[in-house]
């Protein structure tokens, strides 16, 4: 199933803090998701996949990867801590420009709950892109 098309949004200035953390949950999200990643390609491969050179590289790259998604999401929940709430930015062109719509929702103006992927979706469903 793909997801909706998003419409573009009109102007739309907003507390940056709050922008900013959206941004940190999304990061957290991407982490996760990645993270998920690295278990399933051992239980695929069975344990002599850690002996090839080449799959101990991409599971360190997945490594790599969550942690930087971390490291961004910390530096930026760290200084948006310092940014003052009355500073406002317009968020539309940028919102313009996500095309997955519930990562679009997720940054939307408003706050949100858990996580903006769904992670209960049972095995074998997938979107089409």
């Amino acid at each position: 199933m793909t997801e909706p098309y998003v419409q573009p949004v009109a102007s739309l200035e907003e507390k940056l803090p709050d922008v900013l953390m959206r941004i940190v949950s999304e990061l957290y999200d991407v982490a996760y998701l990645i993270e998920r990643v690295e278990p399933q390609l051992l239980e695929i491969g069975g344990a002599s996949v850690l002996q090839s050179p080449d799959t101990m590289k991409v599971l360190q790259g997945i490594d790599l990867a969550v942690q930087k998604a971390r490291g961004l999401a910390e530096f930026i929940d760290t200084i948006t801590a310092t940014i003052p709430d009355d500073c406002m930015v317009d968020v539309s062109t940028a919102l313009n420009l996500v095309k997955l719509a519930d990562m679009h929702k997720a940054l939307s103006k408003g706050m949100r709950h858990g996580h903006s992927q769904p992670l209960s979706k049972a095995a074998g469903d997938f979107d089409f892109f």
